[in-house]
Order: C-alpha cells, then sequence, then structure tokens
C-alpha cells in the first residue's frame, strides 16, 4: 500500500472540509455529509462535485476508523482517485472567474450599422451573438436566429427584398428579446454555466452572457460568453 497517496488523500479532504466549512461560516464541529448539504446551497461547484464529495466521505470514513497504524490502511487509493480528489481540492479553492477566461475585446456594432456588415462577420469570423448599441446605451444582442426571423418574415414568395435593413430592424425580429444576461467578472465560470442552465431550464434560454466589472449594462462591456465557450468548460 502506499502510504504517501492515502496521506495526500486525506490532506485534500481535509482541505475541502475546510473550504465547506468556510463557504457556509460554520464555526462548531458538523459532519461532511451536512456540510455538503449546507454548502451546495451557496456555491455551484459544491453541487457540480457532489457525488464525488460523498465518495470521498466515505473512503475516508473507512482510512481514518479502520486504520490500526500510520502505516496499515484499510482502503488503498489509487493514484487516480488521488488526483481527483487533489483537482477537486483546487477549483473549490481557486475556481476559474470569467474576467480570467472570457474576458477579451468584444466586436459590438451600434443599431444604425447595416445588416451587411454582421453578414460579412458572421461569413469571415464564424460569430453568431452581436451586442447592438445605441451611442453608449446597449440595446439587444442581435443573433443569427433573429436574422434567420426577419429573413422569413420579410420575403414574398421566393424574393428577398432589396431593402437592407439595419440591426434596429432584426432586433424586432429576435423572437427572445431578453436573450442574453450581463453577468460580472467576478463570477465564476461555473457559476456562468449554472446561469445558462437555469436559463434553459425556465425555457428562457440565453444566447449570451455579457461581462461588465459589475454586471451593470452601463458599464464597458469587457467579455463575452456564449452557450459554445461554456460546453468546454472542465
Amino acid at each position: 500500500m502506499d502510504i504517501e497517496n492515502s496521506n495526500r488523500f486525506l490532506t485534500a479532504f481535509n482541505r475541502i472540509d475546510h473550504r465547506l466549512r468556510d463557504i457556509i461560516g460554520a464555526k462548531d464541529f458538523m459532519p461532511f455529509y451536512r456540510l455538503i448539504d449546507q454548502a451546495k446551497k451557496k456555491d455551484v461547484l459544491v453541487r457540480k462535485y457532489e457525488d464525488d464529495l460523498r465518495s470521498y466521505a466515505d473512503l475516508r470514513n473507512a482510512i481514518v476508523h479502520h486504520r490500526t497504524s500510520f502505516e496499515y490502511v484499510i482502503a488503498e487509493q489509487h493514484i487516480d482517485v488521488v488526483e481527483r480528489i487533489e483537482y477537486i481540492e483546487e477549483k473549490l479553492a481557486k475556481p476559474e472567474l470569467v474576467g480570467q477566461m472570457f474576458c477579451k475585446k468584444v466586436l459590438a456594432f451600434q443599431e444604425t450599422d447595416s445588416l451587411k456588415q454582421v453578414l460579412k462577420v458572421i461569413r469571415h469570423r464564424k460569430f453568431t451573438q452581436f451586442p447592438v448599441f445605441n451611442k453608449d446605451q446597449f440595446k439587444g444582442l442581435v443573433t443569427t436566429v433573429g436574422i434567420t426571423n426577419w429573413l422569413a418574415t420579410v420575403m414574398v414568395g421566393n424574393q428577398i427584398p432589396k431593402e437592407v435593413p439595419t440591426l434596429h430592424d432584426i432586433l424586432l425580429h429576435e423572437k427572445n428579446r431578453v436573450n442574453y444576461k450581463f453577468v460580472s467578472r467576478y463570477i465564476t465560470i461555473y457559476e456562468a454555466e449554472d446561469i445558462f442552465k437555469q436559463g434553459v431550464e425556465r425555457g428562457s434560454r440565453f444566447e449570451a452572457l455579457l461581462i461588465t466589472e459589475h454586471r451593470k449594462p452601463h458599464q464597458k462591456l469587457i467579455g463575452i460568453v456564449t452557450p459554445l465557450d461554456i460546453v468546454k468548460v472542465d
């Protein structure tokens, strides 16, 4: 039995225990399972790894309560288990923020801009969401779905009208006008993932999360998160 693996496992487990206590502000002793129950209400990462944490609690109890000497443990920790709990401990301790992963220069348009300008971007850069402003005031999010809705509405027979619309016109054809949500750069990427999931569950799918310093629409837009971005999050 590799005692080093056992000690690494217990060290990571104890750090997770302390982290859960910090999340809920526990000052008195609380069983690990109850810590999970309370912390998952406040931290999306605890919910994400709940099943793992409960399994590790069982394994920890087997190690600690049945150990007869420092050199002997009843349950052997495979290196994959040790590395997995250390990975989860690191994520809980220092979750990555959307401001760290998704802050970038955002390609935005004015509502008086022509649809032609957006179509060029779609062709060359494959973007599908476009923040639209009236000077500095945010007006909405134009998407490829909204463009398709506009096209389906204005076609006469098989003919596409020659007049090219502005983005103001396209915004009127977005099926779900509130298809975005402003978020702070300080939320975790896992909270962002949860926002997308909650939107789907409530029947109001978000096409993008728009990042500002403190999630205020009047603040400078410093990043954007799309559903495609979020599926890449581990």
